[in-house]
């Protein structure tokens, strides 16, 4: 038997952290293996608000592997097990060594089963856990996920999900997915089985404890909707829920049937400014909000509720690659979030009243956004959640539309979205499949768009204007000039783009 020291050994860094190298956060994700599916099981333990954790992952090697990483932060791992049998473990920077009496085989699927222990209160560099008076709530986006499970974390992995909860019998446990199974212990704890129909990107899982009501309700074609929601904030929040099943249809007419087996919000019970940086968040089938928004009037919430929405196509069902492909998801949403707030009317908080009125006001920043934050398709770690990627990639997407037509945009959209479903997505994808339905090579104009330094002209808008950048922060270029950059295959093009995190202003 291994001993309890090689068990627990702790590796200290040796430097730079191994990682798939993604452009974004390179030490995130793991090479050597694909991520098949997760059986997770959370344990919430009110006493002590600590929760007992068993993940079980299998995982398939595309090569003979001495040994296997996983992320995993801020995890008190007790035990790990390769197909039942007791496996050496070390962890280092914010990797899970994992390493079996033999090695793994190519092409064969294995089980790792990890048991573990995590506060959700307990202070991490970046975390994926939302506390709240009574338990929790999960934030995974977009590299907190292994602070809560083990995992390949990244979303070119995505995989099958199970997810088990148990929680005293006064509180309730959710999870993204379908309720499959019911089990009542004789100690006063419920667990409840989910599991999700379609594979899943890691950040995008939920998982929540808290005293909750179900409420239930029907969508368009009987499309199961199911809002998660604080007891005491059911009545106040039933306005907001209420209004889901008609932006289902009006979803469904622009971007086709939904892609998953059903759909909810859940309000996580806080409102603690400093809870999560954010209004909502698209887990998938489940999405997270903070209660305090949904509490405002229709024309104030709506269109960011479409902006959550339309992640279940953009995001959820059609993942990115790389994390540079984040304005994938992030600027369709805003896209048709704004396209849902003008038809309905509402001007948004500066006046504007129609989209073409709001992408103009967002042209005039173009330049001054690249100098910022750089290119709409070039993020990095600390400006991934700008207005860039999220009102300046609706920009380039109303440019596209601008170009090729309304009937051939929306041809472009279903069939990006149908060929592409349950799977991932890069930037490159997305301009072939533009290029091939349009019937015309759409590589340059969506490259300048992309990935230029200054914003390009606007397809039938001679009249639009960009306005000057301004005076640039110390030792930055105060120069908006076009110039070489790299695209995330590597490949050469013309430079740049940026502002603060965006899709709080739809």
């Amino acid at each position: 038997m291994l001993s309890a020291a090689l068990l627990s050994a702790s590796v200290p860094s040796a430097g730079a952290v191994a990682g798939l190298g993604d452009p974004v956060f390179p030490s995130l994700g793991n090479t050597g293996y694909r991520a098949l599916a997760y059986d997770l099981a959370f344990d919430y333990r009110a006493d002590t608000r600590t929760v007992a954790g068993t993940a079980v992952i299998t995982a398939r090697p595309d090569r003979t592997l001495a040994r296997l990483e996983l992320d995993a932060l801020g995890l008190t791992v007790r035990a790990v097990r390769v197909d039942g049998r007791p496996a050496a473990f070390a962890t280092h920077d914010e990797k899970l060594t994992v390493t079996p009496t033999s090695p793994f085989r190519p092409d064969v699927a294995t089980e790792l089963t990890v048991e573990y222990t995590a506060d959700p209160r307990a202070r991490l560099p970046h975390t994926g856990w939302v506390p709240t008076p009574d338990g929790f709530a999960v934030a995974g986006q977009p590299d907190g996920a292994h602070t809560v499970f083990p995992c390949n974390d990244h979303p070119g992995d995505k995989a099958r999900f199970t997810i088990a909860v148990t929680a005293p019998d006064a509180l309730l446990g959710v999870a993204g997915g379908e309720l499959t199974q019911t089990e009542r212990h004789g100690d006063g704890r419920t667990t409840r089985r989910y599991v999700s129909r379609e594979p899943m990107a890691t950040e995008l899982v939920q998982v929540s404890v808290g005293d909750y009501t179900v409420r239930e309700r029907t969508g368009p074609h009987g499309l199961p909707v199911r809002d998660v929601v604080p007891t005491a904030r059911a009545a106040e929040l039933e306005p907001a829920l209420a209004l889901t099943a008609d932006q289902l249809t009006w979803a469904e007419a622009h971007l086709g049937p939904f892609p998953f087996e059903a759909y909810g919000i859940l309000p996580a019970d806080t409102d603690d400014p400093d809870a999560f940086a954010f209004t909502g968040l698209e887990t998938q089938t489940l999405t997270l909000y903070k209660p305090g928004f949904l509490r405002r009037p229709e024309p104030e919430i709506g269109s960011h509720m479409m902006h959550e929405l339309v992640h279940s196509w953009f995001g959820d069902s059609v993942s990115p690659a790389r994390w540079s492909d984040l304005w994938l998801n992030e600027g369709h949403a805003d896209f048709y979030g704004l396209l849902y707030r003008y038809e309905r009317g509402w001007p948004d908080t500066a006046g504007h009243t129609t989209l073409a009125d709001r992408m103009r006001a967002v042209y005039g920043l173009g330049d001054q956004w690249r100098h910022d934050s750089g290119a709409v398709a070039s993020p990095t770690a600390a400006n991934l959640f700008d207005s860039q990627r999220y009102t300046g990639g609706a920009l380039v997407l109303f440019a596209l539309r601008e170009k090729v037509g309304a009937d051939a945009f929306d041809r472009i959209e279903r069939t990006f979205l149908s060929r592409y479903r349950y799977g991932n997505a890069t930037t490159e994808d997305y301009v072939r499949t533009a290029s091939e339905v349009a019937g015309e090579d759409l590589g340059g104009f969506l490259d300048d768009w992309l990935y230029g330094l200054r914003t390009p002209p606007m397809p039938g808008h001679p009249d639009w204007t960009v306005g000057p950048v301004g005076a640039a922060p110390d030792g930055a270029a105060a120069s908006g000039a076009a110039g070489a950059v790299t695209r995330p295959d590597g490949s050469a093009g013309t430079g740049g783009a940026g502002v603060p995190r965006g899709s709080g202003t739809l």
